[in-house]
């Protein structure tokens, strides 16, 4: 096997011709309950080289855009501002060469230094955040860069819109209520509804940022997070709304974090790595090349 994702060739792997670029980034500095988000992509990028790379819902092969995989970022040691700083200058630096950057996490504080880059690319950009948990505290753990933080860190950059939220305490609620730019779809009022996916769209600018914390999906599917939460998104459902808002919005860059592999259940890993390559299919739905 190659150590890449999808265990592609050359051909269609090298940095120079790749319109997409993986960036690993393990870290897990902040994790508060369940832990193993550090080995998120590495376990990732392993399941990767299982799928089958044609998909039959587009009738293409995705990979032949060019998927080249970074060696990632070195983060064990550093602090939260210390990551989010390092992410930030990689970043930047893929955004100006004009790589499509995939993340894969890793706990969710690390999405601030990748929303910090791609907000100064791009105007009028709105950050599109499927959680279960609100992540707005001001600071926890004696840091404004802990993961229970992101969504309050992101909103002193951008826009930003919740998807799949049903766990919060009374000081988030409260803050939501007064905070003009946040628009928040709670789990209970959209499973099982027909109109959401519509309004979610209405609320997001022409240019999204996503990022995809894998504890939005049920824990029947998606066990294998640091704070699982029932009552989250199926499978069919997620991909029903990736595949609509990238039809309507230009994706300009995601991530996916919070994988925490579970030793002996493979299947967790397997559904992120197929995750991430549907979420690219749909984006470069027609430009790939047979």
């Amino acid at each position: 096997m190659r150590d890449n994702f999808g265990d592609l060739e050359e051909k269609f792997s090298a940095y120079r011709t790749s319109r997409v670029v993986i960036l690993p980034i393990s870290y897990e500095g902040t994790v508060t309950y369940g832990k193993g988000t550090g080995q998120g992509p590495k376990a990732i990028i392993e399941a990767s080289q299982q799928l089958e790379l044609y998909d039959e819902e587009l009738d293409q092969e995705t990979y032949r855009i060019g998927i080249h995989t970074l060696k990632g970022i070195k983060a064990e040691t550093l602090s939260p501002e210390e990551l989010t700083e390092a992410v930030y200058r990689e970043a930047s630096r893929l955004a100006g060469e004009g790589k499509f950057l995939a993340a894969l996490g890793g706990e969710h504080s690390l999405s601030l230094g990748l929303v910090k880059a791609l907000n100064q690319k791009y105007k009028d950009l709105t950050v599109l955040q499927l959680d279960a948990h609100a992540d707005l505290r001001d600071k926890y753990q004696g840091t404004k860069y802990n993961h229970a933080c992101i969504g309050r860190r992101i909103l002193e950059l951008t826009p930003l819109t919740q998807v799949g939220v049903r766990s919060l305490d009374r000081v988030q609620a409260d803050y939501m209520r007064s905070e003009k730019r946040l628009k928040v779809f709670y789990a209970s009022r959209i499973i099982g509804q027909k109109d959401w996916i519509e309004e979610v769209l209405s609320s997001l600018s022409s240019n999204v940022y996503l990022t995809f914390d894998l504890d939005v999906l049920d824990p029947g599917i998606m066990p294998a997070v640091g704070t699982p939460e029932p009552g989250g998104l199926s499978w069919y459902e997620t991909l029903n709304f990736l595949r609509r808002l990238t039809e309507k919005k230009r994706i300009v860059s995601f991530d996916i974090v919070e994988l925490s592999p579970q030793p002996g259940n493979i299947a967790p890993d397997f559904l992120a790595a197929k995750l991430v390559y549907k979420l690219l299919g749909y984006i470069f739905k027609r430009q790939v090349k047979s």
